[in-house]
């Protein structure tokens, strides 16, 4: 990133107390909502990510661009596709604007290193996006809820300048969002060719292997599920290389503390908060009424592969993209990626989850009952 940034980091300290042979061990794990991101020179570049097709969203991002381009001075970074909107191209008045943008395609162009920070606008899909565009290191991101639900987008848009000439100045809190570093392995079959004397190639029935690996970085979950197979799911899951179980069922769901609000809480999970350095594995309707979720500390390697004698192949997605084909003798490997999304809260990282818990999930909420006199508690 050309602009550098750093954040406050949880120590473990020993403390000398009176004589030398003798210290006391402190633990000091740092509050959450003390996290603050610092700017080491001020930022010059961001991101502006908006969510495509979606025509309400056009004026606010005209009218944050003018603002970052022609009040702040800041160079723009914009998708291509997104500018091949018809009512951006074909708005003159902001023709003007668009011309002093940078533009880049996605799986194309690298950005990483370009980039200080992110303004997302859109619904949550839109910050999984942001991170997906960077497999490694990524800028901070600010995220305007102007979409559906909005878990992880705590700003609103009405006072958009004042909030983003914070951040420019260095002065929010923020929570570094872990993610999951995803390697899937995959069984290439081909049919050996041989050449003959007329130059006509022949195959003779056998069949020569390669292995073919792609690797994700992963904000939410992975999803492994039956695809559109009428019989159950059959995979193991291994832990640091040893069968913890198979699971039976609908499916298997690894998710970040981030992505345990997501699918994860639909099937029956806990929720997590982000600062929570864990992986949660949720089974999809399992066949098995004591399969129940289950926490495990971040850093584990987890492998998913089809068992031997399933029925069928699965299918694996990586925060709803990428969906594939899982066949016998393929796997997926997954584990903590080093590379965290530092997202940027409205108050702080533990005031916004549980507003966000309120808000989007309606968490707790009911009926209160009614207040019973000294009278009343007689009956």
């Amino acid at each position: 990133m050309c602009a550098a940034m750093k954040f406050n980091q949880c120590t473990l300290q020993d403390i000398p107390a009176g004589d030398s042979k003798n210290k006391v061990w402190k633990w000091h794990i740092q509050d959450p909502a003390s996290q603050r991101l610092t700017w080491n020179t001020p930022p010059k570049s961001v991101l502006v990510i908006k969510k495509i097709r979606d025509a309400s969203l056009l004026e606010p991002f005209k009218e944050l661009c003018r603002f970052l381009t022609e009040v702040k001075n800041m160079i723009v970074y914009v998708e291509k596709k997104v500018l091949e909107d018809p009512a951006i191209s074909g708005d003159e008045n902001f023709g003007a604007i668009t011309k002093k943008f940078c533009t880049f395609r996605e799986d194309l162009d690298d950005i990483s290193n370009c980039v200080d920070f992110i303004i997302c606008l859109g619904g949550d899909g839109t910050l999984l996006y942001a991170s997906s565009l960077f497999q490694e290191s990524v800028p901070p991101v600010m995220a305007f809820h102007l979409g559906s639900l909005g878990f992880l987008t705590p700003f609103k848009f009405d006072t958009y300048q004042t909030q983003v000439t914070q951040i420019i100045e260095g002065n929010a809190a923020i929570v570094l969002r872990s993610r999951l570093k995803v390697r899937v392995l995959k069984a290439n079959m081909e049919k050996k060719a041989r050449v003959d004397e007329k130059g006509i190639i022949l195959t003779n029935g056998d069949v020569e292997s390669s292995w073919k690996a792609v690797q994700y970085q992963v904000l939410n979950d992975v999803v492994v599920d039956r695809g559109p197979s009428s019989y159950l799911s059959n995979v193991d899951l291994f832990l640091d290389g040893h069968l913890i179980t198979t699971v039976q069922g609908d499916g298997l769901i690894v998710s970040t503390p981030t992505g345990s609000t997501a699918y994860a809480v639909a099937a029956g999970a806990s929720m997590i908060h982000p600062n929570v350095p864990a992986i949660m594995i949720t089974p999809i309707c399992p066949h098995s009424l004591s399969f129940r979720p289950i926490v495990v500390p971040a850093g584990v390697e987890l492998k998913i592969m089809l068992s031997h004698d399933a029925r069928n192949t699965a299918w694996v997605s990586f925060d709803g993209r990428k969906r594939q084909e899982i066949c016998h003798g393929d796997s997926i490997t997954i584990t903590t990626s080093c590379f965290p999304v530092p997202s940027i809260s409205f108050q702080d990282p533990v005031n916004d989850w549980f507003e966000s818990l309120a808000q989007c999930l309606h968490w707790n909420v009911r009926k209160k009952q009614n207040y019973l006199s000294s009278e009343d508690e007689e009956f």
